[in-house]
């Protein structure tokens, strides 16, 4: 198994290294100059030149390039020219917060679109089949700041039900003694189940507007690879050998409908990562989308190139641990292969 792993991830190895490149000529053409930026508005030409220089950005961009890499390989992910504070130290604090909330928002989608799926399959053509098209094609058609700013109107504005979007905690808790970084974890480890309450409260609904964006992929594929695997021979089989239904759906069917399942959950949890950057902003919530969106309004290039390539680390760990569950899984289906 552990040799296994460690050929993923020398595999993984050129896959990084084009994010890397891609990244960071991609950031070089981004408009504006954050030398004249970081210079302010009243900066002389030959002040903005100096600033240029301190920055490094006179040099050509393939020695840009080379210093780049020999920080990268010493674990040093630049500085933010926005906070001043070294990158990789930004993104350790703040990744556990866009975690906690695309894992919520993602246990979320799973508990309510796998059920959903599993009956519109079982009861194909009846009103929960089509009320689970109607679900899943309205939850993809939604912008995510869109949900976002309608769930905030209505349980916080209208109903007044929900504590105000502005981060984490409110502003009558303390953040929970640190063990994953993630509040509601942390709080409920210490018995602090006070504040763990607050911090479900203000997770509620950022995870809930993730999590219907989510619904509508994990629905559509839990449909179609029941709907396979319910007209399967072995399934026929299985009725004919007079099985209860329950038995027929959940321990013949729905385990071989999991692999489709735990491939689009993969690539759907990868995507939550990268979507969460508007859920963000709506919700004032500090994790590592918002701190790239801010640094790319500025061209602060550190920040979005280390923003990248945790996102690309994080993609290829992710696909690791997706390839492990299909051996659990399906124990037929060899990890080597």
């Amino acid at each position: 198994m552990l040799a296994m792993i460690g050929r993923r991830l020398l595999a993984a190895l050129p896959s990084i290294a084009g994010v890397i490149v891609v990244t960071f000529l991609l950031t070089r053409l981004l408009p504006g100059d954050p030398a004249a930026y970081f210079a302010g508005p009243a900066a002389t030409p030959q002040a903005i030149e100096e600033v240029r220089a301190r920055l490094g950005l006179d040099r050509s961009v393939p020695a840009q390039f080379l210093s780049y890499l020999g920080d990268l390989s010493r674990g040093d992910f630049g500085l933010s020219l926005t906070t001043g504070l070294p990158v990789i130290r930004e993104l350790v604090t703040r990744l556990p917060a866009s975690l906690e909330l695309t894992l919520a928002g993602l246990l979320f989608a799973v508990a309510v679109a796998v059920p959903m799926g599993i009956l519109a399959a079982v009861r194909s053509g009846s009103w929960i089949d089509h009320a689970t098209r109607i679900v899943a094609t309205a939850g993809v058609s939604l912008p995510t700041f869109f949900t976002g700013l309608l769930l905030v109107h209505l349980f916080y504005s209208v109903l007044q039900i929900a504590p105000a979007p502005m981060g984490r905690l409110d502003i009558f808790s303390s953040p929970p003694a640190h063990w994953t970084g993630l509040y509601v974890l942390d709080a409920l480890l210490a018995g602090d189940v006070q504040t763990a309450l607050a911090a479900l409260a203000q997770l509620a609904l950022p995870a809930l507007t993730l999590g219907i964006f989510a619904l509508a992929p994990l629905a559509r594929m839990t449909r179609a690879a029941m709907l396979a695997a319910l007209g399967s021979d072995f399934v026929r089989a299985a009725r004919a050998s007079g099985l209860s239904r329950g038995r027929v759906v959940w321990v013949y069917a729905f385990r071989n409908a999991m692999l489709p399942v735990l491939t689009t959950l993969g690539m759907v949890f990868s995507f939550l990562l990268g979507a969460n950057v508007l859920v963000e902003k709506v919700f004032a919530w500090p994790g590592i989308g918002s701190y790239a969106i801010e640094a790319l309004i500025v061209s602060d290039y550190a920040p979005v190139q280390g923003f990248v390539l945790t996102m690309a680390l994080l993609y290829v760990l992710l696909n690791l641990l997706i390839d492990i569950l299909y051996g659990i899984v399906d124990p037929r289906v060899k990890l080597e292969s």
